[in-house]
C-alpha cells in the first residue's frame, strides 16, 4: 500500500511560476522599448523644429532640417551628431530671392568650450537660382523697374538682362580665387552704352547675392544653365561661435548641448 502511494506521488512543478516570471519580464522589456522609441521620436521632432527655427532666424528664410539616423539619446550623451541636412526652397538669402539651397553639415561636435559652441568637420551646399528668381531680385532694387527680363545662355555661360526692351546687359559670373566674380561682357542701348550706374547696380546686386558663404564655405564651382545658374560650396573644419550666454535656449535644443 505504501509502495503504491509513493509511486503515485508527484512533487509540484515550478512550470507555472516560470511562465509567469517570463511573461512579466517580456512585458517589462516591451514597455521599456516602447518608452525608448517614444522618447526618441519626441526628442527628434523637437530638436528638428528647434534647429529649423534657429537656422531660419540666422538665414532669414524658412528651412527644413534633417538629422542622421543615430539615436538622439546617444547624441545627447556624447554630443556628437554625424550630420545635419538643411534645405530651403524659394527662399531669400541676403538680397537674393527665390533661391533653392540644399546643405549638409558633417561631424558636428556640440561640446561647448569657453570660446566656442562646438565644431563642424566639413560642410557642403548646392544652390539653384532660376532666372525668375534673379529677375525678382533685380526688380526689388530702386532701379529694378528698368529691367524687364533675364535670360541665360548655358553655352556662353552668361546672363542677359533686358533694359526696357531696348537694351541688353550681358554678364558672366564665374568662380575666381574662392569667390564669385561677375564680369560685364556687353552693355548697349541702341548702339550706345548703358548708363554706368545701372550697369554697376545690376552687377553689384548679382555679386552680393552670390557672396553668402555660411559656416566658412567657399564656392567650388558655378555653372550657368538653361534656366538660371547653379553653384556648389564646400567647407572644412569650422568652429561655431559661442551663443549668447544671456539668451536661454529652448528646452528641445538644450537636450543636445
Amino acid at each position: 500500500m505504501t509502495t503504491t502511494a509513493n509511486a503515485q506521488y508527484r512533487p509540484p512543478t515550478s512550470g507555472p511560476k516560470r511562465n509567469m516570471a517570463l511573461t512579466i519580464a517580456l512585458v517589462v522589456i516591451v514597455a521599456l522599448v516602447a518608452a525608448l522609441v517614444g522618447a526618441e521620436f519626441y526628442i527628434r521632432h523637437n530638436v528638428k523644429q528647434c534647429m529649423a527655427d534657429q537656422f531660419q532666424s540666422e538665414l532669414g528664410s524658412q528651412v527644413d532640417v534633417g538629422l542622421s539616423a543615430k539615436p538622439m539619446l546617444l547624441q545627447a550623451i556624447d554630443k556628437k551628431v554625424p550630420y545635419i541636412t538643411i534645405s530651403s526652397a524659394g527662399s531669400s538669402f541676403g538680397p537674393a530671392q527665390d533661391m533653392d539651397v540644399t546643405a549638409r553639415v558633417n561631424d558636428v561636435d556640440l561640446t561647448a568650450t569657453d570660446t566656442s559652441g562646438g565644431s563642424i568637420g566639413s560642410s557642403t551646399a548646392d544652390i539653384d537660382w532660376s532666372t525668375a528668381g534673379i529677375l525678382a531680385t533685380i526688380q526689388a532694387q530702386p532701379f529694378g523697374n528698368l529691367v524687364t527680363d533675364v535670360a541665360s545662355d548655358a553655352a556662353a555661360g552668361t546672363l542677359q538682362f533686358q533694359v526696357l526692351g531696348l537694351a541688353e546687359l550681358t554678364v558672366k559670373p564665374q568662380v575666381d580665387a574662392g569667390a564669385v566674380n561677375v564680369e560685364t561682357v556687353g552693355a548697349e542701348l541702341l548702339g550706345l552704352g548703358i548708363p554706368t550706374d545701372l550697369v554697376s547696380g545690376i552687377v553689384d546686386v548679382l555679386t552680393s547675392s552670390l557672396q553668402i558663404y555660411p559656416l566658412g564655405m567657399t564656392p567650388d564651382s558655378l555653372t550657368v544653365t538653361d534656366s538660371g545658374l547653379q553653384m556648389s560650396l564646400a567647407g572644412g573644419a569650422y568652429t561655431m561661435p559661442k551663443g549668447d550666454a544671456s539668451a536661454q535656449a529652448p528646452s528641445s535644443c538644450s537636450l543636445l548641448t
